[in-house]
């Protein structure tokens, strides 16, 4: 029996300093693409020279992107990877051995999540970040929807077990001015999804969001374990809705969309 073909998915824009280290790890991988969306740096030159097919344009959401870099792909299975994350050698075994025998549709890939040099393993809930992620599919199984931050899914088929060796390593933040960067980014993002929608909610279901998310980080989640970071990851992950809910609410002029 021929084994499965695994192609490997980066999707980045102007990373020219992170994609090397990231294309490395997932050499190992039958089919690598790339798709640079509105890049202004060297990625194309570096991700060709890497053996990558290389695809350029611009997508206005985040979920048309991703969705076109699937389509792209020739693989029976497919690995999703940010320019930012690396795939350790024991996860890219691992990997190997489940597509050879996976009945199922989809599978989780743990995460190790850093900041600088520091591996937080303990408060990231939801939107802010995760220590799983379902980036192992076939090919079909995964559509994205049509969002600018952390669009949603629709799935074919059914979930399998989530595989325990070995992580994907994600330089996430650089430091704490990066993680509060991210955080403005994102919500501004996210309060053009919810100004499109129609649907901003109200104030006060997005303040119990900031307690309850914050409290699912730091207590829920044992951020209280990483001292001072665990404090911060809570604060973020508990901003993050109101912040998009405020922006959306106060300044839509600012944050429709590019309209």
């Amino acid at each position: 029996m021929t084994a499965p073909r695994l192609s490997a998915l980066i999707v980045a824009r102007n990373e020219q300093e992170r994609l090397p280290d990231c294309l490395a790890s997932v050499a190992f991988a039958d089919e690598v693409v790339v798709v640079l969306d509105r890049s202004t740096d060297a990625s194309a030159e570096i991700a060709g020279a890497a053996g990558a097919r290389v695809i350029e344009g611009a997508w206005e959401l985040e979920g048309e992107r991703r969705n076109a870099g699937i389509a792209a792909c020739t693989g029976d299975w497919i690995l999703e990877v940010d320019a930012d994350e690396r795939v350790e050698a024991a996860l890219a075994q691992a990997m190997r051995a489940t597509i050879a025998t996976s009945a199922f549709a989809w599978h989780q890939v743990p995460v190790d999540n850093y900041v600088g040099g520091r591996l937080i393993r303990h408060g990231w809930a939801g939107s802010f970040g995760t220590t799983s992620v379902p980036r192992l599919f076939r090919r079909g199984a995964k559509q994205w929807r049509a969002q600018r931050v952390h669009p949603g899914l629709d799935w074919t088929g059914q979930e399998g077990p989530r595989i325990a060796q070995g992580a994907l390593v994600h330089l996430v933040d650089r430091d704490i001015s990066d993680m509060l960067r991210r955080l403005d980014k994102y919500s501004s993002a996210k309060a053009a999804d919810l100004i499109a929608s129609g649907k901003i909610g109200s104030l006060a279901s997005n303040v119990r969001r900031f307690f309850s998310r914050g409290f699912k980080s730091y207590v829920s989640r044992k951020g209280y374990r990483e001292g001072g970071w665990g404090v911060l990851l809570a604060l973020c992950t508990g901003a993050f809705p109101l912040l998009s809910y405020l922006k959306a609410k106060l300044e839509p002029e600012k944050h429709g969309g590019g309209r």
